[in-house]
């Protein structure tokens, strides 16, 4: 490790010399923009009775050989890469000599010539002029084989993203997903909206928030958790259909499926219910598929998965017999304090709904691949659902899970201000005895309500885990550019 260490450390200095020198001899090092006549997918474009003509390419060295009084040379850039020959004769040779010697694998370029084909048929440009744009100082990684550190993935993503096409084309996929979603709602009347990132008080969700201080208002902020509680605010205001795609940050541990800070849509609709929500989310998700991939069946790790097949919709209890081999008779009120013992799970103060829930998180939510809506939640952990109007003790809830993964969470959004009011109630209870993720009573959000929310399904979707499932990533840090990395 320390004879690798110390040939970055030299390759660094001979480079800063070379920029040096460079200087020295009266030419520019870091270069001001200078305008190119084509990207290198358009020079492989044009016809052969135009190759005469002087081109003009920017780019970054990706290899370099030299032969005798002639270089050849690989130049990229975001739209391909093409190989470029430079020959020592009277004209040229400062832009020769130059070449060879300050100019290094990794340096971004500009680089002028026509064009030829060359015996093996491989378009290449005879270069008459060439211009150092940006000197490159480190030695960087082979173009062809990428990054093998994990941790520097992370940590240097525009050093994995100039190296490793892969990593560049995923995120460009969830920039397209983004798209599409964007696209998706707006055509069925959502209005794109955009609400507070600093919230007096924490709210929308069940999370630890993170606190930060505003001086001017000589006060604490919390970061959202969730805008939730803003958008029903809107509909209450009168936009029946909002939408937000933005960040959220729970202060919560850091794990393959867990970011602290990441993204998610929430959209709200006056006069749906949750049952209408689960179509729309559906129908979502194969409108991203199709035009993304132009096929409803996607593979994820070792699994595939068709899109094409109605989603389940499964109650809790059906789950734990489905995906675990739990039996009727084992979960049925009179057996479900034995059936959790036996499996450790805990069963005092918690209803009957409640501990079906405990025993799905633990042996059910990681065996589901292929698309399940879990419904009938418990109403003790549905703080801002309505209740079931056929059983007081469950909500009007889904939860949307792919491959083990949580993906969208919807429900019948409580309206009731007095009932509301209680709930939240409840949560300062739980707060109280230490539950550092319970809720905080909103008074101005049970002032909105007084004025009348109309009936109303709201949907979160997490893109981060979508776009993992969609784009075969394992890690959650695999399509977040930049993701929270303990320090060094």
């Amino acid at each position: 490790m320390e004879d690798k260490t110390n040939n970055y450390l030299n390759e660094y200095q001979i480079r800063i010399k070379k920029a040096e020198e460079f200087k020295k001899k009266g030419f520019e090092v870091w270069n001001n923009s200078i305008k190119q006549s084509h990207k290198i997918n358009e020079i492989k474009k044009i016809n052969n009775s135009e190759f005469e003509k002087i081109y003009s390419i920017c780019g970054r060295i990706i290899s370099k050989r030299e032969h005798g009084q002639s270089i050849f040379f690989t130049i990229k850039d975001d739209s391909g890469i093409i190989q470029c020959y430079l020959k020592n004769n009277e004209e040229k040779i400062e832009i020769f000599e130059n070449f060879k010697n300050f100019f290094d694998f990794g340096d971004y370029i500009y680089v002028e010539g026509s064009l030829f084909l060359t015996k093996t048929n491989e378009l290449t440009i005879r270069t008459n002029n060439i211009i150092m744009l940006s000197k490159c100082l480190h030695q960087i990684p082979d173009f062809h084989t990428g990054l093998n550190d994990i941790e520097t993935k992370y940590r240097k993503r525009y050093l994995d993203m100039l190296v490793y096409d892969e990593t560049k084309e995923k995120f460009i996929k969830r920039s397209k997903i983004i798209q599409f979603i964007r696209e998706f709602l707006n055509l069925n009347n959502f209005l794109e909206v955009e609400t507070p990132m600093l919230h007096p008080i924490p709210g929308g969700a069940t999370a630890k928030p993170f606190i930060t201080k505003h001086n001017a208002l000589d006060t604490n902020f919390y970061l959202r958790i969730a805008p939730e509680l803003y958008l029903k605010r809107l509909v209450v205001g009168g936009l029946e259909k909002v939408y937000e795609i933005n960040r959220n940050f729970r202060n919560e541990g850091l794990s393959i499926r867990h970011n602290p800070e990441f993204t998610m849509l929430e959209f709200y609709m006056a006069n749906e219910n949750y049952e209408y929500a689960m179509d729309f989310v559906e129908n979502l998700i194969r409108n991203i598929l199709i035009k993304l991939n132009n096929s409803l069946n996607i593979k994820y790790q070792k699994n595939d998965i068709d899109f094409s097949k109605p989603f389940l919709r499964l109650n809790v209890k059906e789950c734990l017999i489905k995906f675990s081999n739990f039996n009727e008779n084992e979960l049925n009120e009179k057996n479900i304090n034995e059936t959790c013992k036996k499996h450790n799970i805990n069963f005092e103060n918690n209803s009957y709904y409640k501990k079906l829930f405990l025993l799905f998180e633990e042996f059910s939510e990681k065996k589901i691949i292929e698309p399940v809506f879990l419904i009938d939640f418990p109403i003790e952990i549905s703080p801002l659902a309505k209740c079931d109007s056929k059983n007081k003790n469950i909500a009007s809830r889904f939860e949307l899970f792919i491959c083990g993964m949580e993906i969208s969470n919807g429900f019948n959004e409580l309206n009731d201000p007095f009932d509301q009011s209680e709930r939240f109630k409840d949560q300062v209870k739980e707060k109280e005895k230490g539950d550092e993720e319970a809720m905080h009573y909103d008074s101005d959000y049970i002032n909105a309500l007084e004025y009348g929310l109309p009936p109303c399904a709201g949907v979160g979707i997490g893109i981060d885990r979508l776009v993992m499932i969609i784009t075969n990533s394992k890690s959650i840090k695999d399509v977040i550019l930049f993701p929270s990395m303990k320090k060094i």
